[in-house]
């Protein structure tokens, strides 16, 4: 396995509370999260209780004033090998919780960073339409100003948290004849005309809660409003590159987990007398995987020291993003082969692996808009070639 040099005494200390702290609070909810669909929003108390949430934020806040990334890092990997991948500590943490941080006020900060910092107040993100997916460019949910408020209009769909979530950064168009001409604005539980559809059905992710939400007619104060309520598109794509990175560090994280889950099970099932393991299909199986997880997880770690330094370009964190989703499908994939029958049970936890990987290619930008955008930074822009 790959040695790892990005990570100081401090960070393997903090690993082991949070390996501990994901065995023994999280792992064993797992199987009752996913049966009924979500996960319980004490989870989210009790990592507030452990400081894991908005590490980032200052302590002016309740935050731990953290700013490495590699503390959340940890978080993850360990979530991903001894919690439950659905529990979205990270988009509440990571995704979400800077939009108020970057571009909120003082006042913004004052009344939404303690209670998420807490876990009181659960964050969620509103981009994806039915008709409008990693093509922000085409959203049609829209705001309209008032005197004293912008009037939202519009549905979005696949929203994480989008049933226990309190505080939801919504994108909407706020200037009809441009493109680009998106606001953000803070919608709270209980505002009237903001309504939840139904929890949806996935093949994966059975404990995060995916869900429809509506917005008629709702009064969304001024004091909500993120930033410029002209320049959203931009500040969107701005915490595009961190969210890609969270991306590939969770991809990562899976693709060794389920690779440890099999090195245990070919060991120990029998056929034909013997270990499956000492079949040399399965040998260099095994062999192959693990040399691409080790690939993997150096560039992952390169593209976490350059974001710590500030560094980190949204076409390297795309790079990053198409190529460690695309390995998870692989690796869970074989691994679940080299399981055999038991692979399809979903009592075999290299199952949840799976189903669970399929949505990688798919939810922060596809793999074929990852595509575009590194064919573009390469100088193959269809738009200017001709």
């Amino acid at each position: 396995m790959l040695t790892r040099t990005i990570f100081e005494p401090e960070h393997e200390l903090f690993r082991e509370a949070a390996t501990r702290y994901f065995k023994e609070r999280v792992g064993p909810q797992s199987e009752r999260w996913r049966e009924q669909g979500y996960c319980d929003r004490e989870a989210y108390l009790e990592a507030g209780a452990q400081g894991y949430l908005l590490m980032w934020a200052d302590e002016a806040y309740g935050g731990a004033g953290i700013a490495d990334f590699r503390y959340e890092q940890i978080l993850m990997e360990e979530n991903m090998r001894h919690g439950e991948p659905s529990l979205f500590l990270t988009l509440h943490s990571r995704l979400v919780g800077p939009y108020i941080g970057g571009l909120g006020t003082e006042e913004q900060k004052q009344r939404f960073l303690p209670p998420a910092v807490r876990g009181e107040k659960i964050l969620g993100v509103a981009m994806t339409e039915p008709s409008a997916g990693s093509d922000l460019a085409g959203m049609r949910t829209r705001a309209e100003e008032r005197d004293d408020h912008w009037l939202l209009n519009g549905a979005k769909t696949y929203i994480s948290n989008g049933q226990i979530g309190d505080v939801f950064v919504v994108a909407a168009r706020t200037d009809p004849d441009s493109s680009h001409g998106l606001g953000l604005f803070i919608v709270e539980r209980g505002m009237e005309g903001f309504e939840r559809g139904r929890r949806l059905k996935k093949i994966g992710m059975h404990a995060q809660d995916t869900s429809e939400l509506f917005f008629n007619n709702v009064k969304v104060p001024k004091a909500n409003v993120l930033g410029d309520p002209t320049r959203g598109f931009k500040a969107l794509a701005h915490f595009l590159a961190e969210e890609r990175l969270v991306s590939m560090v969770q991809y990562t994280a899976a693709s060794q987990a389920a690779w440890d889950l099999t090195l245990d099970f070919v060991k120990e099932r029998r056929a034909f007398g013997k270990p499956i393991g000492a079949f040399q299909n399965t040998r260099f199986k095994m062999a192959e995987m693990r040399t691409q997880i080790d690939v993997a997880q150096a560039f992952v770690d390169h593209c976490v020291m350059q974001h710590v330094q500030g560094k980190l370009t949204a076409e390297l964190s795309a790079r990053g993003k198409l190529f460690c989703s695309e390995l998870e499908g692989r690796v869970t994939d074989e691994c679940l082969q080299l399981h055999g029958g038991a692979g399809y049970m979903e009592e075999y936890r290299i199952s949840r692996y799976y189903t669970d990987a399929r949505i990688s290619r798919i939810y922060a930008g596809t793999s074929e808009i990852m595509k575009e955008i590194i064919a573009r930074s390469v100088g193959l822009d269809d738009r200017k070639m001709v």
